[in-house]
């Protein structure tokens, strides 16, 4: 492992472009598990009956029950050593942007400042209506939390059944034709259309560095160094070693 952790903070030190892509493994170690995992979300929700955008326009009161449980795991979590060893390399010009799946907010509390946000931001809320907006703190105290105008508001995050927003869409795959290393954390990036940007940054020349518990699609096809562990020891290691070879430079 020390090798590879060695081999990775040296790929990341020549790249003159890195970017990430991350998903829900590397946010369990804050406490957020894995909706898909056992004992997850969608083993007490049905999915079709709770995150879709149709269920919740036909019920926003009954999916709101998921909501609540979903924004408690959301708003106790804090920034784990991966979403800080990323910030800390963003700091050191080192990691550009950083494309995630998840809307928990911890890379931005994790110090990142250039976050691309596939699946939208749980904290803030939204009216369908009016499109007035409001941060979750505001509606705190509210269930379900309701606009101004009447109508119960929806977290800003991506239903199933909503399309990716065109901006992030965009710019992610932008990011990934100009990438010379891409740091995949968390994430088997096996659902659509995330998996493509392993796809566009390998066929453009970058070096994949995957960060994941077990291997994936990836693993054996596409990533050029596997360090296979917890994103935060690893993460955590990998900023050590970028840091270490940096000051001996």
């Amino acid at each position: 492992m020390e090798e590879l952790i060695k081999q990775a903070a040296d790929t990341i030190r020549k790249s003159e472009f890195t970017i990430a892509l991350t998903g829900a493994g590397i946010s369990v170690e804050s406490g957020i598990p894995d909706f898909r995992s056992a004992g997850g979300l969608w083993d007490r929700y049905d999915p079709s009956e709770y995150s879709t955008i149709s269920a919740f326009t036909r019920d926003p009161e009954k999916v709101w029950n998921m909501l609540r449980e979903m924004e408690d795991l959301v708003v106790n979590a804090k920034p784990n050593k991966a979403h800080i060893a990323m910030g800390q390399l963003e700091d050191m010009g080192l990691l550009h942007f950083i494309i995630t799946q998840n809307v928990d907010n911890l890379h931005q509390a994790g110090g990142a400042k250039n976050v691309i946000e596939y699946h939208g931001n749980s904290s803030t809320l939204s009216c369908l209506r009016c499109k007035k907006t409001y941060s979750v703190e505001e509606k705190r105290e509210e269930f379900p939390p309701r606009c101004e105008c009447g109508r119960i508001l929806k977290p800003d995050v991506v239903f199933f059944g909503e399309p990716i927003p065109e901006e992030p869409l965009s710019r992610s795959f932008t990011l990934a034709q100009s990438a010379r290393a891409l740091l995949v954390v968390g994430t088997s990036a096996a659902v659509s259309p995330a998996n493509t940007i392993p796809v566009i940054a390998k066929r453009n020349g970058a070096k994949i560095i995957e960060i994941n518990k077990e291997k994936t699609h990836l693993t054996e096809g596409m990533t050029d160094i596997f360090l296979q562990g917890g994103a935060g020891n690893i993460m955590e290691m990998l900023f050590a070693a970028v840091k270490k070879d940096g000051s001996s430079a």
